[in-house]
């Protein structure tokens, strides 16, 4: 192990002890669970089949006998086809082949150049009154103005040398942050279509800031304040769901 990657695993394991010894200042609500929630409430009430966008081989749900679960990514892995009733290789931005009663993205919409193009292509492809949910990291965060200026060409690099090896398998994709602030996403979402636009912002990705224990705790004292003072701009990311109107 390289002299960097030993100092920054020293600073991780010591922000993982900071983190467990006073969670009311590093800890907060997962934007996971309230994701799901979101989802679950939705099948509850019926509305299928699912579209999970962006998922490969890491989705949010499960196979269920209740309704048909498909997959869509611009990558596929052999065992998406196991995970999902059906599969599709292709960009969220182009026309959806199904129709859904449920669509769904985590950690997607920062990696489309293209968003107004992905809401029209999940609009058109739900069911009337449908529903569409999303976790969409916030172009306004530090991490994210970090990774817009140095560029896709270093982000991977930076991710490999200053994350965990199981975090950097799975990030590093190019990012664009195309209209992703809460702002612009809503306006976006109502564009294409849907009404009852609801979200919910979160104000926590210190895990970035991880490899040095100043940095980590530098800006988990701006998230904090940010998510004080209602300043959504800076929010590390935010859930927002939209619905299809019910056609007359």
């Amino acid at each position: 192990m390289s002299a960097l990657r030993r100092l920054v695993a020293a600073n991780r394991r010591a922000c993982n002890r900071l983190a467990a010894r006073y969670p009311g200042f590093f800890g907060y609500p997962s934007y996971h669970d309230e994701l799901r929630a979101r989802v679950e409430r939705d099948l509850e009430k019926g509305l299928g089949p699912v579209l999970e966008a962006g998922g490969i081989d890491r989705p949010m749900l499960a196979r269920d006998a209740g309704y048909r679960y498909d997959g869509l990514d611009i990558e596929e892995k052999p065992s998406c086809h196991e995970i999902y009733d059906r599969f599709f290789v292709q960009s969220i931005e182009d026309p959806i082949p199904e129709r859904y009663g449920v669509i769904l993205s985590m950690t997607l919409l920062e990696h489309v150049p293209d968003n107004a193009a992905a809401a029209r292509q999940i609009h058109d492809a739900l069911l009337p009154g449908g529903a569409t949910h999303h976790y969409v990291p916030s172009k306004g965060h530090p991490y994210a103005l970090i990774l817009r200026l140095v560029g896709p060409r270093w982000q991977k690099r930076l991710i490999g040398a200053l994350r965990t090896a199981e975090s950097a398998a799975i990030t590093g994709y190019p990012t664009f942050f195309d209209h992703c602030s809460v702002r612009q996403m809503a306006r976006l979402l109502r564009e294409a279509g849907f009404e009852d636009v609801d979200l919910r912002c979160f104000y926590r990705a210190n895990d970035y800031f991880a490899f040095l224990v100043p940095a980590f705790v530098l800006a988990t004292a701006f998230e904090n304040l940010c998510r004080a003072l209602g300043w959504s701009y800076f929010a590390s990311g935010f859930v927002i769901s939209g619905r299809k109107p019910q056609e007359t």
